[in-house]
């Protein structure tokens, strides 16, 4: 199931954009990219409408998918 970023406190979604960047963000570029840059970034791939929220309720938890995986998946707003 899909969770619009916009129904998400604040600071909770930065927790968890935080939490993914943990988990899945490292720096393999040519520069360092700071924390609140990566943070900024996921939160414009939201705002963008190129990452989604996804909540499982088998393991009732929060991941950030790309919306293209998201459609193969066949997810969507309901």
């Amino acid at each position: 199931m899909l969770i619009p970023y916009q129904e998400i406190k604040e600071s909770t979604l930065i927790a968890l954009i935080e939490e993914f960047i943990d988990r899945e963000g490292t720096n393999y570029g040519e520069f360092e990219v700071s924390r609140s840059t990566m943070i900024s970034q996921v939160h414009q791939q939201l705002t963008d409408g190129k990452v989604v929220i996804c909540y499982d309720t088998d393991s009732e938890t929060c991941n950030l998918i790309t919306a293209n995986k998201a459609k193969t998946m066949g997810e969507s707003f309901d």
